[in-house]
């Protein structure tokens, strides 16, 4: 997983919840990091996990709010390091439209290690969007967030709902409808 995710969540943490907490999370987990990470660098998948369960049991926050709440705080990040991605777009289902075929291929010009999750996006009308998630690492209420805050962001009056294809939550659809 790319460092960038790892400093953005420490961030996260800290704003949120203060310098101690982020201290406590990383003393609480086994990382081959030590908790130091670079936004270049990538890291096992397993030390996020070991970082937002520990916040969890800390704050007493389930772990799908967490990973929603931290989806909504990395747009914000992504949308001051990338403002190409948001300007070329007019409306959210444009964006949305745009996951896989053009913004994960230029994140992958970037990080060519990258692991992204795949986004199979399908209009059904002008009020209505599918977009399927597929994810071994199954994130997808942190995809959720990210969502949300993209249709936010394009000053939609909207419902977003999610239903799972895989019991595991590796495969889940998202259907978003303009009011």
């Amino acid at each position: 997983m790319k460092g960038i995710v790892f400093t953005e969540f420490l961030d996260m943490v800290e704003q949120e919840f203060g310098y101690e907490t982020v201290d406590h999370i990383i003393e609480a987990s086994k990382l081959e990091s030590e908790g130091v990470y670079t936004s270049v660098g990538t890291y096992p998948f397993s030390e996020m996990l070991q970082l937002v369960s520990n916040l969890s049991e800390k704050i007493q926050v389930e772990i799908p709010s967490l990973l929603y709440a931290f989806g909504k705080y990395l747009f914000n990040t992504f949308l001051s390091s990338y403002p190409a991605f948001f300007n070329r777009c007019e409306d959210g289902f444009s964006f949305l439209d745009s996951i896989d075929s053009y913004i994960h291929i230029e994140v992958k010009k970037l990080y060519h290690d990258a692991e992204l999750p795949a986004f199979e996006s399908k209009r059904i009308d002008d009020k209505n969007m599918e977009l399927i998630y597929r994810s071994s690492r199954k994130m997808s209420d942190f995809a959720e967030g990210l969502i949300d805050k993209s249709m936010s962001y394009y000053k939609h009056d909207y419902v977003l709902s999610k239903e799972l294809l895989n019991a595991d939550g590796s495969e889940v659809k998202f259907l978003i409808t303009l009011k």
